[in-house]
């Protein structure tokens, strides 16, 4: 005859179990923990920041190749950083002075903004006016000034437009933007793609910014996604290697009865010794769930001193909308 343990037995063999782990790895266990952000959701992936960095690499290459040749002066522009952020936080980071334009993407029709320091925008101009791109001071443009500054962002759309070309994607510079006309441009709470690119002349330096609403964002990020999965190659023998590894994954598994609907109240009112309606046939089969995945129909079995799952009807051979029935 089986011996059948009591319940204080039963309890101290879970507190001998709970025992064997250190109070010091609980406690380390417990200070991982910690609150979800959902703002942090849709976040850029490295695989998506790799393939963001080498499309815009090239781009500070050509535009550094070519303000250099056209402004006869050393011009160097590199990326710093690449990352989604809500656009009133991106309006935050605009200086009290600076020169802001809306730029168009086509063919989606959306407007970006590019943000450029101005304290690079007094050397240029007096490079271009004749001069020896000497610093000025920090101060608003004058009408003829920022017509000069226009035909600088002009190639900066130029440029963006080359290098853009496996996304396609072409910039236009549309007009300058006042301060208090920027945060009309979008939604202040729209998640953006903001990219920096710092900017170095022999007597200064500056950031040129820009942002690019969610529309264009995701576009954006699936076509470099998807040509840069395409560009990826393994090895056969890398690959086999990798299979083999997957295969040794864990997937968490359970048998379960199809999904049911439940009132709030019926759900309230449960008390001990409650009777729930599940409104399910007596005849219906659990439903065998692999990584929240339905797999197939199952019946529940025991095998030796364990619990199992007997497959009855794989879900993509049961009738047509079974699959769907069953998961809804």
């Amino acid at each position: 005859m089986e011996k059948a343990l009591k319940q204080d037995e039963i309890d101290a063999l879970f507190e001998a179990a709970r025992s064997t782990v250190p109070e010091e790895a609980r406690s380390e266990i417990k200070a991982r923990v910690v609150p979800y952000n959902f703002s942090s959701a849709g976040q850029i992936s490295n695989e998506q920041l790799r393939a963001i960095s080498m499309l815009n690499d090239l781009f500070a290459r050509n535009l550094t190749h070519n303000l250099a040749a056209w402004l006869r002066t050393r011009f160097q522009v590199n990326l710093v950083s690449a990352e989604q952020i809500p656009f009133n936080e991106f309006l935050l980071r605009i200086p009290e002075i600076s020169y802001v334009a809306s730029v168009r993407l086509d063919p989606l029709g959306a407007l970006s903004v590019l943000q450029l320091d101005l304290a690079i925008a007094p050397p240029i101009i007096d490079l271009l006016l004749g001069g020896e791109g000497k610093d000025g001071p920090l101060r608003e443009l004058t009408d003829i000034e920022e017509s000069i500054l226009g035909s600088v962002v002009e190639i900066i759309c130029r440029e963006l437009t080359l290098a853009w070309q496996p996304v396609g994607l072409s910039f236009s510079f549309e007009r300058r933007q006042m301060q208090t006309q920027v945060a009309r441009i979008m939604a202040v709470t729209e998640k953006t793609l903001c990219l920096s690119f710092e900017i170095r002349m022999p007597h200064c330096s500056g950031l040129l910014n820009l942002a690019f609403p969610a529309v264009v964002a995701n576009t954006i990020l699936r076509r470099l996604t998807t040509d840069w999965g395409r560009s990826r190659r393994h090895a056969a023998e890398t690959s086999a290697r990798i299979e083999s590894a997957a295969r040794g994954i864990h997937f968490g598994c359970s048998l379960q009865l199809p999904t049911v609907s439940l009132r709030a109240s019926e759900i309230e009112n449960l008390r001990p010794g409650s009777v729930l309606r599940l409104n399910l046939a007596g005849n219906v089969s659990p439903l065998w769930r692999v990584g929240g995945e339905t797999l197939a129909l199952a019946s529940a079995v025991r095998q030796g001193p364990h619990r199992a799952a007997r497959i009855e009807l794989p879900v993509t051979d049961a009738a047509p909308g079974a699959a769907k029935e069953l998961t809804s």
